[in-house]
C-alpha cells in the first residue's frame, strides 16, 4: 500500500483523490460499514415559481395528509428520484 500524503488544504486533498485510485492507498477488504444516526443531510433553500392554482392543489393535498406542503413536495420529489445507498 502506498502512503497517503499530508494535505495542506481540503482542495489539495480533493485534487489528489480526483487523480488517484484509493485502492492503491487503502485496503478496502478491511473496511467496516458505519452508521451516523444523528447526521442530517445538508439542505439548501430554493426559490421555485409555481402557478398559484398548482400551489393551491398541493396545499389541499398536504392538508388532507396533515403535513406541511413543503414536506409533501419533498416527499413527492424523493419518491420519484433514483436513490443511492
Amino acid at each position: 500500500m502506498k502512503k497517503i500524503p499530508k494535505f495542506k488544504t481540503e482542495s489539495e486533498e480533493r485534487a489528489f483523490w480526483e487523480e488517484n485510485d484509493s485502492s492503491d492507498y487503502l485496503d478496502w477488504s478491511k473496511a467496516e460499514q458505519v452508521v451516523f444516526p444523528s447526521l442530517k443531510p445538508t439542505t439548501r433553500a430554493i426559490s421555485l415559481r409555481l402557478p398559484e392554482s398548482m400551489l393551491a392543489q398541493i396545499k389541499v393535498e398536504a392538508n388532507k395528509r396533515d403535513v406541511p406542503y413543503q414536506s409533501l413536495m419533498k416527499m413527492w420529489l424523493s419518491e420519484h428520484l433514483p436513490h443511492s445507498v
